[in-house]
């Protein structure tokens, strides 16, 4: 049997091990490949394994021998599952296991910006601290989280996550989810010090936070989105903190990924960017490697799990 990873570049960088995979068969690591490389990279394939390599019929009809295609990934928008559905090709994903990365990451960005952690170290490595009179050098302003209130964009695993997190700070905690209605959302923005998104991208949330949404954000508000590039319009996200409407924001994605040198958002003021990392932590690229290892154990043993199609 062989198994074909795609893109093993977007799951290990040397420091996470994926050669488990070899108890299934022959193992074949692609670091990246491109669309035009898929079909003759999967064409012997039984099982391919990939994060965000693009799968539709016109290069899976040549992998003639596949069964099994397994994600690195809870998304699976990049693979036509209605045409695995019919060639028999089970197609499972993996959920859930960066839920607390996703937390961890989200907070250590709101504290980053509450307490001017970068802005002091850049303050010291300048000599600033050397060249202070007093012992506590009052150059950034840093405020408390506890009393200020953060309001959640989706209640799901990683939204509840957060919510738990804030708790222990004493925040205030309002959520907003498909359920809610339009003045709920519109309560959400007006009185959040901090709005955090974690929803997924969908027809509903596609550009969700655009001009007329930051505008009825309370002003200095801090904005963080560790969800999907989608849901934000990046023009209008970058006026908002040009003209100050809001404090700052950090962003750990973008609509289109790696950034592009015309990224609307690249150099607006007060703006935080990590290269959507928060779901990467070694622990969290360890479990997702054991539940897609696991995925085709099942698999092969006759009961799949996690199947989307």
């Amino acid at each position: 049997m062989k198994i074909v990873i795609l893109d093993g570049k977007t799951i290990s960088d040397g420091r996470v091990d994926l050669s488990v995979f070899e108890e299934f068969g022959e193992l074949v690591i692609y670091p990246l490949t491109s669309p035009d490389e898929v079909v003759e990279r999967i064409k012997d394939a039984d099982i391919i394994l990939l994060n965000k390599v693009e799968l539709n019929e016109s290069n899976l009809k040549y992998a003639e021998s596949l069964k099994f295609i397994g994600l690195f990934a809870t998304g699976y928008n990049n693979i036509d599952t209605v045409y695995c559905a019919k060639r028999g090709i089970v197609v499972a994903n993996a959920g859930s296991y960066s839920t607390e990365a996703v937390a961890q990451h989200t907070f250590a960005l709101i504290l980053n910006h509450f307490n001017s952690i970068s802005r002091y170290e850049g303050y010291v490595a300048e000599g600033g601290w050397i060249r202070s009179d007093t012992f506590s050098a009052f150059s950034y302003p840093m405020y408390e989280l506890m009393g200020k209130t953060i309001g959640i964009i989706g209640a799901g695993a990683i939204g509840g996550e957060v919510a738990r997190i804030a708790e222990a700070f004493r925040m205030n905690v309002i959520t907003y989810t498909r359920k809610n209605t339009k003045e709920d959302l519109d309560n959400l923005l007006a009185t959040s010090d901090i709005i955090t998104v974690h929803c997924p991208l969908n027809e509903q949330s596609k550009e969700m936070f655009n001009k007329n949404t930051f505008a009825k954000c309370k002003d200095g508000a801090f904005f963080v989105n560790t969800s999907r590039g989608g849901v934000v319009v990046e023009e209008d996200l970058a006026e908002a903190l040009n003209t100050g409407k809001l404090s700052g924001a950090a962003i750990d994605v973008l609509t289109s990924e790696p950034m592009r040198a015309d990224c609307k958002l690249y150099g607006a003021k007060n703006i935080t960017f990590t290269p959507h990392v928060a779901w990467a932590p070694i622990e969290t690229r360890k479990r997702l490697i054991g539940i897609v290892a696991e995925n085709i154990r099942s698999f092969l043993n006759g009961s799949p799990q996690n199947k989307v199609n």
